[in-house]
């Protein structure tokens, strides 16, 4: 008996074992990215939105809702029956030739999710490019919806700034953002992501890493500035040693706001006051879910930070090519344009359209009913 007890005891170590070096094996592959370290440490420790080995909101923000639990929303995650999460059809869209742009046109065009290529006076911007097919450490799981990954990083022109959000998944895509490296000129993102960034080999002379309310001269009236956001960061077990952020794009005519992802919070009434109104904001719209209501906007306060940011336009973005929350994947667009009893001017382009956000004339037809 007891060297039957005393097999089971070190099968089990070794088990434990085995479970703790596979873990370590895949936690220090590269797509995980690193730490930050060096200067780059020193002056996230001098960060005032740093505090006790992390980074925090500017109020408090649990990342799940006090009335459920991890293992709450795991059985739901495994075992719920979420109606059309992904599309019963393939899309089909066209896509815009990217690098056809005439340098004068100004641009917009959305990729699924929240990736999207923007030209502005002249300048090339890319955000949070996620265009490997998936959005997660692993190929086989976060799929692509079928037809929403129709652009890949060969149709991407040579870039003035690549702008990463935060360091999410379905934000930095490892395999994305290394076959970019090479035509961006400029990264653009919140201070620690920067390390990934150059694990991966990346110049660090031409990242520019931004606290909160810090600001970065571009040249020729060209500004941007990284502002607060209500979320969360981390690729691996340990969060939030990168900040995360929305970004304020200022040319010398027009001034857009790049959400990132966010909860609702006080902050977007304090940058609407701030800057006075925006051209153009593009705010997050999908993967919501009550259990982390603090962290993604719900239902409708997109609408809200669009009005306090005083914002004339509105581009809903994190939507329709991931389904990374229990909802049907056209929710998230039906409940806005619903919800937009004042007819604020919401614009909602294809993956692929190449769209003025300035034409207040142009009627966007809903292109979700023909695939729901």
């Amino acid at each position: 008996m007891k060297k039957t007890a005393k097999r089971i005891m070190i099968g089990f170590l070794l088990f434990i074992l085995a479970l703790t070096l596979t873990g370590y094996l895949v936690l220090s592959q590269p797509h995980f990215g690193k730490a930050p370290s060096g200067k780059r440490l020193e002056r996230i420790l001098k960060s005032p939105h740093y505090k006790n080995g992390r980074f925090d909101n500017l109020n408090a923000t649990p990342q799940l809702a006090e009335d459920t639990s991890m293992p709450e929303v795991m059985f739901r995650f495994l075992f719920g029956k979420t109606p059309d999460k992904t599309p019963s059809k393939a899309f089909h869209f066209q896509k815009t030739d990217l690098h056809q742009l005439s340098p004068e046109q100004n641009a917009f065009v959305w990729m699924g999710h929240s990736s999207y290529f923007m030209q502005i006076e002249g300048k090339k911007i890319l955000v949070d490019p996620v265009l490997s097919g998936y959005a997660s450490p692993f190929s086989f799981t976060g799929k692509a919806f079928a037809g929403s990954d129709v652009y890949q990083t060969g149709d991407i022109p040579v870039l003035d700034y690549l702008i990463i959000t935060h360091d999410h998944w379905d934000h930095l895509d490892y395999n994305t953002v290394l076959k970019l490296f090479p035509k961006t000129k400029k990264i653009i993102t919140g201070l620690g992501t920067g390390e990934h960034l150059e694990y991966w080999g990346y110049n660090p002379e031409n990242i520019i890493e931004l606290d909160w309310f810090e600001s970065a001269d571009l040249g020729n009236r060209f500004k941007v500035t990284a502002e607060p956001a209500r979320h969360f960061s981390g690729r691996g077990l340990k969060r939030d040693q990168a900040i995360w952020a929305s970004f304020v794009f200022e040319t010398p005519t027009q001034r857009i706001y790049i959400g990132g992802d966010s909860g609702y919070d006080d902050h977007f009434k304090k940058i609407g006051e701030k800057y006075g109104s925006f051209d153009l904001a593009i705010l997050e719209n999908g993967q919501y879910n009550d259990d982390w209501r603090y962290i993604h906007f719900m239902p409708g306060e997109n609408l809200k930070a669009m009005k306090e940011l005083n914002a004339k336009r509105m581009i809903p973005v994190h939507h329709s090519k991931f389904a990374l929350a229990a909802h049907s994947w056209y929710e998230p667009l039906a409940k806005i344009a619903e919800l937009n009893t004042e007819n604020l001017r919401l614009i909602y382009p294809k993956i692929g359209e190449n769209i003025d956000w300035k034409d207040d004339a142009k009627v966007y037809e809903k292109w979700w009913e023909e695939y729901d």
